[in-house]
């Protein structure tokens, strides 16, 4: 993996040097223009201490933008959740998530393959069956689920009661 080392020496209270992913495909970030004093966040937690956790709009290289991007649309969650349960077949999964229609799991199933949080294993045996598996990436997601759950429960929303 490539490392590039990004500078902002007029930025109190981030590091000096970072060393950060440089993933092929992805767009060169633009220079951040320099900001007056901002505060340490080094102590609070989720604010990362780091120049690109400062931008003003989303961009799509955004770690966060890249997890909610993979994560899109309605029952991907609980495809996901399923999933990290073991491999499962269309029809398991079909089972498993009854009010699901098939076009939506469908499209939930073709976006992780397309994300890299599942791959799809089909086999050579008649009929054939195609089983559907979380790659590490994709079982990287469980925490993040979890995390998820915990806020939603510790924080209802007004407009829908808590899940017992």
């Amino acid at each position: 993996m490539a490392h590039q080392t990004v500078r902002h020496p007029a930025r109190p209270g981030l590091r000096d040097r970072l060393d950060l992913l440089d993933p092929p495909g992805l767009p060169n970030l633009p220079d951040l223009p320099d900001l007056p004093d901002l505060p340490d966040l080094s102590d609070r937690p989720g604010l990362p201490d780091h120049p690109h956790a400062h931008v003003t709009e989303p961009t799509p290289a955004c770690p966060v933008e890249i997890t909610l991007d993979a994560l899109r649309g309605r029952w991907t969650t609980l495809v996901i959740r399923e999933l990290l349960r073991g491999d499962r077949t269309y029809s398991e999964l079909r089972q498993a998530l009854p009010a699901l229609s098939d076009k939506v799991l469908s499209d939930r199933l073709a976006h992780l393959a397309d994300t890299g949080v599942l791959t799809r294993h089909r086999t050579a045996a008649w009929p054939p069956t195609t089983r559907y598996a979380l790659t590490d990436q994709g079982r990287a997601l469980g925490p993040v689920l979890q995390a998820l759950w915990n806020w939603g429960s510790e924080h209802p929303s007004q407009n829908h009661p808590p899940t017992p």
